[in-house]
């Protein structure tokens, strides 16, 4: 008599095999389109949600928006990644009474002190994304990511033109899938975290502060 596991293993090896079905990949919600304002609107109201503050400017007058931002919060100095764009517009039009611009210029280990005693760090991004309210960064070896975590504060600098109406629109029209970092990062608020009851708290593990300056054109 056929056990039970040789009848199973039978009636398996009697039926017909199947022809393989391939699942058609499915084709993604369309997106809304966003006019320029509406995706600045949505951004900044999502942003601010997550407790971000964002700064309105334009190309001309963000570096003197930067130094008020500065001046009023009195910090022991301003984090930044020397030879880049954003670094070289700092360096030409940086005021002697200003907190110091630090460099970034070597390894972790050599600037660890002064790296988690500066008060502030800034960065440039990659791009923002409208219905997420958040910033895209893309970390290197020149504007690592420690820049946009380590200080209390971090500053952002996005142009305008490059927020996205979602996350998929800015894959695609950034090409990413050419040029992906080992690093991407959206950041949508300061550092925050819950605990099991599900209470929010901001500033536990990163910065404590974001503050975006969005630079219209």
């Amino acid at each position: 008599m056929n056990s039970p596991r040789d009848n199973i293993l039978a009636r398996l090896r009697a039926a017909a095999p199947q022809e393989a079905t391939s699942a058609r990949e499915a084709d993604a919600p369309p997106t809304p389109e966003l006019g320029r304002a509406d995706k600045i609107a949505r951004f900044n109201r999502l942003m601010e949600a997550m407790h971000a503050e964002v700064l309105l400017t334009d190309s001309q007058n963000w570096r003197i928006a930067l130094k008020d931002l500065v001046r009023k919060r009195g910090l022991n100095g301003l984090l930044y990644a020397p030879g880049t764009p954003l670094g070289n517009a700092l360096e030409a039009d940086w005021d002697s009474d200003l907190p110091p611009l630090v460099g970034y210029s070597q390894e972790v280990e050599q600037c660890k002190e002064r790296l988690f005693a500066i008060d502030a760090g800034i960065t440039s991004t990659k791009g923002g994304i409208a219905d997420l309210g958040a910033l895209i960064l893309w970390p290197n070896a020149s504007e690592p990511r420690l820049m946009s975590l380590v200080p209390a504060i971090h500053i952002a600098v996005l142009e305008a033109s490059r927020i996205h109406d979602s996350l998929a629109e800015a894959m695609r029209q950034e090409r990413w899938a050419e040029q992906m970092p080992t690093n991407a990062l959206l950041i949508s608020g300061p550092s925050k975290t819950a605990d099991i009851e599900l209470v929010l708290t901001f500033g536990v593990h990163g910065p404590k502060e974001l503050i975006v300056l969005l630079v219209e054109d």
